[in-house]
């Protein structure tokens, strides 16, 4: 099961998580739900870690 680590949702692999997207910060793999990909879109594609959202 994977979980947003912006809000916390939570889905199960598979067809769900087609429109989830990650990120590598500082080495960690993080992995956020679609809801919050497009909320923080331009901080993403700004290269901010998401901290800064």
């Amino acid at each position: 099961m994977l979980s947003c680590d912006f809000c916390g949702r939570t889905a199960s692999e598979g067809a769900e998580t087609l429109t989830w997207t990650t990120a590598v910060e500082h080495g960690v793999r993080k992995t956020f739900c679609e809801a919050c990909s497009r909320e923080h879109l331009r901080a993403m594609e700004g290269k901010l870690d998401s901290e800064w959202w």
